[in-house]
């Protein structure tokens, strides 16, 4: 014999249900097909997803010296590249560093350190997905401007007297001029506020630069039209901070200032230099 279970009425089954189930239902469905499929993730996108951020060495140095920065960046979860700048001269530097934004989807926020700052202002050109350009003790010289210019027109810098130059092969025939920072003027001139055993090793591996590219004259700046930030290193003795302080203030930019950092204040100061980058992106999502 079989036990008999009651039949339970489902909640649906209630009068007031049956009659809002299909409104509801129906009201959904002309959201859904009011929308295109990918509104609502795009949507979405904007407000939670970060800008790639791309950073740019300089001259007497190679991508590892954005280390600590990386990590603290992608620790707050932003895509980073750190490209190999070639270091050859200002307008090849320029349209590599150009390739790799174009090959970026979203938003950037190029970040130049050292001659490094030279190369962005000349390759956000033409990239309205860069939203920011931000300048890490770097040169953002004016048109026609170059590195050396600018150094040479305050005084303070020590490495007119502390490089070094050897020739090299050109690859359409001749020789060009690459210059070093003299091992035993590196620490001095260009990593005052690190350990001696650190500078020992970057002097040893420190990429160096073409005199031809130091020397070459800026185009249209990017900054007289993309929002920028500066961080100035106040006691740096590569770029002097007076010329510093003058091309932040030229730039318009967001201006802030350690005074006791040296050249490298992305290595020495790896937080406040996070800190002026995020600043930027947030400012200019």
């Amino acid at each position: 014999m079989s036990a008999h279970v009651p039949s339970r009425t489902s909640p649906l089954s209630r009068p007031g249900i049956r009659i809002l189930l299909p409104v509801t239902l129906a009201v959904l469905a002309m959201l859904v097909t009011a929308l295109p499929p990918a509104a609502a993730s795009t949507t979405a996108s904007r407000y939670t997803a970060k800008p790639t951020v791309v950073l740019v060495h300089g001259a007497f140095a190679d991508a590892s010296s954005w280390s600590k920065v990386v990590a603290r960046l992608q620790e707050a979860g932003y895509p980073v590249i750190a490209p190999a700048n070639p270091l050859r001269d200002l307008a090849g530097d320029s349209t590599y560093l150009s390739s790799v934004v174009s090959s970026i989807d979203g938003p950037v926020i190029l970040v130049g350190h050292s001659y490094g700052g030279a190369v962005i202002s000349n390759a956000a050109t033409g990239h309205p997905n860069v939203k920011a350009l931000v300048f890490i003790a770097a040169f953002a010289p004016e048109e026609a401007e170059s590195a050396l210019d600018l150094t040479g027109r305050f005084p303070g810098s020590q490495l007119p007297t502390s490089l070094i130059t050897r020739q090299y092969p050109l690859p359409g025939g001749g020789t060009g001029t690459d210059a070093y920072i003299a091992p035993a003027a590196f620490r001095t001139a260009f990593a005052a506020d690190l350990p001696a055993r650190d500078t020992a090793l970057m002097a040893a591996t420190q990429r160096p630069a073409a005199l031809a590219a130091l020397g070459s004259p800026g185009g249209a700046p990017a900054w007289k039209a993309v929002p920028s930030w500066y961080l100035v290193a106040g006691a740096d003795r590569a770029i002097p901070p007076a010329a510093q302080r003058f091309m932040a203030k030229r730039a318009g930019a967001h201006t802030s200032e350690v005074r006791e950092a040296s050249h490298v204040i992305m290595i020495s100061r790896p937080e406040t230099t996070v800190a002026v980058i995020t600043a930027a992106a947030r400012a200019t999502r």
